[in-house]
């Protein structure tokens, strides 16, 4: 009897793919592990097991796979099915899950090289220069790569020469799967068994005695030794006996040292000295903590609304503590990887060295630690912190799932598929686990919220601050009437200016919040308006002062700055609009004594850039931060006093539905930064509308009229969360073929949905990298199939692909878009 399996390959393709075993091999594998296989004409692809059986394909001759991978399983049981509902749900394919889920380092692809033919005679004088030139590095080295033979050549492509040689018979491709992960040893010294004990301590340094280095490094080890077993690192040795590798590796060679290795992972989070108890609650805490336990007891997911610096991380410590006693694991996610910087330091002082780090600032090799100690439910791993990708690791046995700032719109995956939202797909994850789930925010989105009145949710909030500090003083300045008064320097009100001087002579700490970065957005020409765009994209190119630079945002494109206009020749330039890199430079002006700094995505590109600058600020080396965004989610500087939002009508003047919604949870939050000591803060709030609804209830923190008046507004024309939606995307590189396809797309859902399609319609950037965009809207209420209605998009999706012309569209679902 034959043995098959059918595996996942991590390519966009719907289906399982059948590939043949022999009994020994379906003996030995499991769900869940790698196996190399053939796939196309030669290329070789990791793929996971996903069924043993003994059905052989009915449409197809099953290949032999390439090699076993794995000895163990990699993937778990509950991970899979979690992997099949993001799929099913989000409109992707399993292939697109695996991709996304697993570490680059497990994605092993074959790489091709180039080998001699060595059935064939050569005739070197038929041979051009440049083949000649291969043959002759193949005689020295008989495998080669393709990127090494294009530096033989010193071409970008080698390809063409390669393919003259395989029409000469000269030489042969093999594809060869390598592994990528390799872990990290460290170099240890010790003793002789023979020299281990002190009474041969004196005649070995005698024989040692015309070899002082020798001697030193002897003595520096046994010094190194002490009373302790612990392993002495090489590096410790040469440091402490101030001995070069050569010295070491006499002793090696006289039989008196030995040196060995052992596996240490790349990331550690050791704490320094012991850990301490969590603090006490305060009664609201308290009354808090026993709310979650409750909804827990009845299987609910918990919501938990806390006003910023409420004390919401000390509840989670508590039921973190709870769950890690009973020796099960716990997920802390996180929207912003800024934030794990100062999350670590406090967990640690709770939880020592279990703690865990996960995501896309850590290489592949660490992460593929990360995910074995995960997967080996090992104590350095038992509390995960990460951001969302940390959501696909595979959990042994989880026991609760933490979603703090659970409103941040980063929670959803937008490129590439699976366009996942990581709340929704941890409340799935935490079913398949059996696992509690706890939603944190002070200002907590709309659905989690209308789920929470609803019943669906357990609901519990703390609406005081810890200690009972004062919420921070609000102040909404009119900077159009500054204006007209001639009361602004630069892009600064008098009043920011005046609360500025006072703070930073109190010897307090200022925040200010611009959520655009770059210089300014426009560099305009005075004489005819001409602004330079992006040659890919619909947009014009973002000034960038400090590189010297026009920069687009949407595809990198940059150019240097232009030295006069392209379309007039004028040489009179000026920008509109300022970013944080505007401010930066104003506030360095306005306030030389100050030491300034700025977060946004160019500082922190780094791996280190968000440490290196939030550690700066809490050490108090900067006076003024100023920064996008990333400053808004939960950081918490105990000495910052004042926060001064700089425009805050960017925010609201935005064309989305969530545009009020997002400017009330991003203002309320960056405010939250302000005074979460003893002194009450303050925030400045400049704006050309100070009368704005939402700009009041920010003022006011009336988080309640403001969901009462959106959800209002959402009723009337259908917006979730009373319905759900999911967005179709058309993307191509001809404009008119594009339309055409959206059109067909649109006509066939509106046979079937009738009015509840809107659309296509452009978006506000309608070209990017040189493709054009459509965007397509399908809501389904309450009375529509959530299954169905995907199950007849993707019906249609089949027979729009059919169509030749339309076969080079690209076709992007995103469902629950937001």
């Amino acid at each position: 009897m034959s043995n098959f399996i059918d595996v996942i390959l991590p390519i966009p393709l719907e289906r399982l793919f059948t590939y043949a075993v022999t009994p020994e091999e379906a003996a030995h594998l499991l769900p869940g592990m790698r196996v190399a296989v053939p796939f196309g004409k030669s290329k070789i692809y990791t793929a996971l097991v996903a069924r043993v059986h003994t059905q052989p394909p009915t449409a197809y001759t099953a290949k032999e796979i390439h090699e076993i991978l794995d000895d163990d399983v990699l993937v778990t049981a509950t991970q899979m099915r979690h992997w099949q509902w993001i799929a099913d749900y989000y409109m992707a394919t399993l292939g697109e899950v695996m991709r996304s889920a697993l570490p680059g380092a497990f994605l092993l692809e074959s790489e091709t090289f180039v080998v001699l033919n060595k059935d064939t005679t050569v005739q070197e004088g038929l041979l051009e220069d440049d083949e000649f030139l291969v043959f002759e590095a193949l005689q020295h080295q008989p495998i080669l790569k393709v990127r090494e033979i294009a530096g033989i050549l010193d071409k970008k492509n080698a390809l063409p020469t390669l393919q003259r040689l395989l029409d000469k018979d000269v030489i042969r491709l093999k594809e060869e799967v390598y592994e990528q992960y390799k872990p990290k040893l460290v170099h240890y010294v010790r003793l002789a068994p023979h020299y281990a004990d002190d009474a041969h301590l004196e005649p070995l340094l005698h024989s040692l005695s015309r070899a002082p280095k020798q001697s030193q490094a002897v003595l520096a080890l046994f010094q190194l030794m002490g009373t302790g077993n612990k392993p002495i690192p090489l590096s410790d040795l040469e440091q402490a006996a101030h001995c070069t590798r050569a010295v070491v590796k006499s002793l090696v060679e006289k039989g008196i040292l030995e040196t060995y290795q052992l596996r240490h992972d790349r990331v550690s989070h050791e704490q320094q000295g012991g850990t301490q108890a969590a603090k006490v609650l305060n009664e609201v805490q308290q009354n808090a903590l026993e709310d979650i336990r409750s909804h827990f007891a009845e299987n609910k997911v918990s919501l938990l609304k806390g006003i910023t610096s409420s004390g919401k991380t000390e509840v989670y410590v508590q039921l973190i503590q709870t769950v890690l006693d009973q020796g099960k694991q716990v997920l802390y996610l996180l929207p912003e990887i800024a934030l794990t910087t100062q999350l670590i330091a406090r967990l640690q002082r709770y939880f020592g060295d279990r703690i865990a780090v996960y995501h896309s600032k850590y290489n592949v090799q660490e992460r593929v630690e990360v995910w074995n100690n995960v997967l080996a439910r090992e104590e350095k791993a038992q509390l995960v912190i990460g951001a969302r990708s940390s959501l696909l690791l595979p959990f042994a046995d989880l026991g609760l799932i933490i979603v703090d700032e659970e409103h941040e719109a980063s929670f959803k995956q937008f490129d590439p598929a699976p366009r996942y939202h990581a709340r929704d797909a941890a409340i799935v994850l935490g079913k398949l686990h059996r696992a509690n789930v706890l939603l944190g925010s002070a200002t907590p989105s709309l659905e989690s919220y209308h789920n929470a009145q609803k019943g669906k949710y357990g609901y519990t909030e703390i609406n005081r601050r810890y200690a009972n500090v004062p919420l921070p003083e609000m102040e909404l300045v009119d900077i159009k009437e500054a204006h007209r008064k001639k009361r602004m320097k630069g892009h600064f009100s008098e009043r920011l200016l005046q609360e500025m001087t006072d703070t930073l002579e109190l010897g307090d700490q200022v925040i200010l919040f611009q959520n655009r970065r770059g210089y300014a957005p426009i560099l305009e020409c005075t004489s005819c308006g001409n602004a330079p765009q992006c040659p890919n994209c619909d947009v014009s190119l973002t000034y960038h002062q400090y590189k010297k630079q026009l920069r687009c945002h949407y595809c990198g494109h940059h150019t240097a700055i232009p030295q006069g206009c392209h379309a007039c020749g004028s040489v009179d330039l000026d920008t509109k609009g300022f970013g944080t890199e505007q401010i930066e430079q104003e506030v360095r002006a306005l306030f030389p004594e100050a030491k300034v700094g700025r977060m946004d995505l160019d500082t922190t590109r780094g791996k280190h850039g968000y440490e290196k600058i939030i550690t700066a600020f809490e050490r108090r080396e900067l006076d003024i931060l100023v920064g996008t965004q990333m400053l808004t989610k939960g950081l918490d500087f105990r000495n910052v006093n004042l926060v001064g939002v700089m425009n805050a009508d960017a925010l609201l003047n935005f064309p989305d539905y969530r545009t009020h919604e997002r400017s009330f949870q991003l203002l309320t939050q960056v405010a939250g930064r302000a005074g979460r000591t003893e002194r009450r803060g303050r925030v400045i709030i400049q704006t050309y509308n100070p009368y704005h609804q939402i700009l009041k209830q920010v003022s006011t923190g009336d988080y309640d009229t403001m969901y009462k008046e959106q959800l209002y507004q959402r009723r009337q024309y259908n917006y979730p969360p009373l319905v759900r939606i999911v967005k179709i995307t058309f993307k191509h590189k001809n404009y008119h073929v594009l339309n055409e396809a959206a059109d067909w797309f649109a006509g066939a859902l509106r046979q079937h949905f009738g009015d509840r399609v809107l659309g296509p319609e452009y978006p506000p950037v309608a070209r990017i990298r040189n493709q054009y965009l459509k965007h397509l809207l399908v809501k389904m209420d309450g009375r529509a199939s959530v299954a169905g209605t995907k199950q007849y998009i993707a019906k249609v999706g089949k027979s729009f692909a059919a169509i030749a012309a339309y076969r080079s569209v690209r076709v992007i679902h995103n469902v629950d878009h937001i």
